[in-house]
């Protein structure tokens, strides 16, 4: 499932199921694929970050991408696979807290919290109540900034929401913007993963050699458009709000898309931090599928 590969012997309907965050930060993992001729492979369902981790736990997508808390709460059905994820190295652009009120003012304030990710609303509300000590009140709203800040002092985006926040709709509303890639980078010195991608243990162990072929055209994909950087941020600008230069640079300086060593760093140590109100141990055994 690689440019110089021939197409996999796949029995009609049998193709794997994978799921696709249909946010800007996903477009480099996916966009080599039609290229590649690996998008004919799959079975390729489109959604958020919650829904599509929803349907990878319950056995409705064999391999897609995860949302990290959702990840840690499933470490006994799902082994990660490497090299690849949605992260930061620091500012993320697309993950925010926008805000009326300098964060240390949220105490007793209503925070929106978009209803699209539980990884950075866990983030979020983790930052604000551990690193800047306050304890806000909360509400779950679709993600749509002017509604959010209609009854709220501040708001949790990601994604192509956070963008346009990030890029001018905070300025135009005399909003504060807070990114949480910087401020965790900032308290723990470690990346931080949103998303990884992951596989089912039981289709792992029914086709091991398929799940790597599809590992491969995702990381042959991401590589492609990568390379090709500039095509895709042409290409993604015309149907997108974002210019060329923005795209490139989010692409380029604000998302990490490995997963190596530093990043399971981070979501362990992630997964300390949100251990005692979570459901889960501080020292979970999260797998990674060997290269």
């Amino acid at each position: 499932m690689n440019s110089s590969a021939t197409y996999l012997p796949l029995t009609p309907g049998k193709r794997p199921r994978v799921g696709h965050i249909q946010f800007l930060n996903c477009l480099p993992i996916y966009w080599g694929l039609a290229r590649t001729g690996s998008l004919l492979d799959l079975e390729l369902t489109r959604d958020t970050p919650d829904r599509l981790s929803r349907m990878l736990v319950e056995g409705a997508l064999d391999i897609g991408p995860i949302a990290c808390m959702e990840s840690l709460r499933h470490t006994d059905d799902l082994v990660l696979l490497p090299d690849i994820a949605v992260g930061s190295e620091g500012a993320v652009t697309s993950c925010l807290i926008v805000s009326k009120l300098p964060l240390k003012e949220l105490d007793g304030r209503l925070v929106a919290l978009g209803s699209t990710s539980r990884s950075s609303v866990r983030l979020a509300r983790l930052l604000l109540e551990e690193r800047e000590r306050v304890q806000p009140r909360y509400v779950t709203c679709p993600p749509d900034l002017p509604s959010m800040m209609q009854d709220a002092d501040a708001a949790v985006v990601i994604g192509d929401v956070a963008l346009r926040a990030h890029l001018y709709q905070a300025e135009e509303m005399g909003l504060a913007v807070y990114d949480l890639g910087a401020m965790w980078k900032e308290w723990t010195g470690l990346p931080f993963v949103f998303a990884a991608w992951a596989v089912r243990k039981e289709y792992l162990a029914e086709h091991p050699g398929l799940v790597r072929e599809v590992h491969r055209a995702f990381l042959d994909s991401r590589d492609l458009a990568m390379a090709e950087v500039d095509k895709v941020c042409e290409q993604a600008a015309r149907w997108e709000v974002f210019d060329e230069q923005a795209l490139r640079r989010y692409y380029t300086e604000a998302l990490d898309f490995s997963f190596g060593p530093r990043q399971v760093a981070g979501v362990r140590e992630f997964a300390r931090r949100v251990a005692p109100d979570s459901g889960f141990g501080p020292e979970l055994a999260i797998t990674v599928l060997r290269p």
